[in-house]
């Protein structure tokens, strides 16, 4: 995959930078995106440039709609600037929140945050984007294992992943002339420090979803950035519309 270019929003941080160090493994430069942490994104830009790849790191706010004109116009920039090119070739939307509250407790509030970052930024930021892919490109959303197993306390955010799959089958089939494929990768219980770690910091509740694990423990951040970078090359080229689930079998 040498000379790709990747979009990877959520890159410096958790799943998104393993993500972008696979891709750069593999010869696919990087152009990520972060939220506020300026120092976070330039460690995940050297790494990615320890990898073999070239990367750059652009400011993204995935709950204000109205900057995705201005962010789409800054990847524009970049392209031509840095990598000499008008397009690229992935979209990832990798970027995401966390809000675990019982269905009952679940506010207005945070079914709207979730709502907002989760589904809507993808749905407008690919709208934006779509100049600027490669005819023949990839996108690849990200889900979760939870929008086919249930657990207690995430109805909203599964939701929000849930139609994050729907949305997969339709982009596949609406941008089929442009031979763009999509597809929706979703992880299971990973150790990061997603939902504020509890997965990986938490001894009892890795034990206790490991035991519903086949594999009998937790998924690794290099279980999904290794998934991802398998998924995005010539390989699987042929996969269009599909949700691949990497979770190493948890609930079935």
């Amino acid at each position: 995959m040498t000379d790709k270019i990747a979009v990877l929003t959520g890159a410096s941080r958790g799943l998104g930078r393993n993500i972008a160090v696979h891709l750069a493994r593999q010869g696919v430069s990087v152009i990520g995106t972060y939220h506020s942490r300026e120092d976070e994104a330039a460690a995940a830009a050297a790494e990615i440039t320890a990898a073999g790849a070239r990367a750059a790191m652009l400011p993204f706010d995935a709950s204000r709609t109205e900057t995705f004109a201005g962010f789409a116009a800054s990847v524009a920039d970049v392209l031509r600037d840095e990598f000499g090119r008008p397009d690229f070739d992935f979209l990832i939307n990798n970027a995401g929140i966390g809000i675990n509250a019982p269905f009952a407790q679940t506010t207005e509030a945070q079914f709207d945050e979730l709502v907002q970052v989760q589904l809507k930024a993808p749905f407008f930021l690919t709208q934006r984007l779509l100049p600027l892919i490669a005819d023949g490109g990839r996108i690849l959303n990200v889900s979760s294992g939870l929008a086919r197993f249930t657990l207690p306390g995430f109805a909203a955010y599964a939701a929000t992943k849930g139609a994050i799959e729907v949305l997969t089958r339709y982009q596949a089939k609406e941008l089929g002339p442009r031979r763009i494929r999509v597809n929706v990768v979703a992880p299971g219980a990973i150790e990061t420090d997603f939902g504020g770690g509890h997965v990986r910091d938490n001894a009892d509740a890795n034990r206790a979803i490991a035991g519903t694990i086949p594999l009998g423990r937790v998924g690794l951040p290099d279980d999904v950035g290794a998934a991802v970078a398998a998924l995005l090359s010539d390989g699987f080229a042929w996969a269009n519309g599909t949700r691949i689930e990497v979770s190493g079998g948890q609930n079935i």
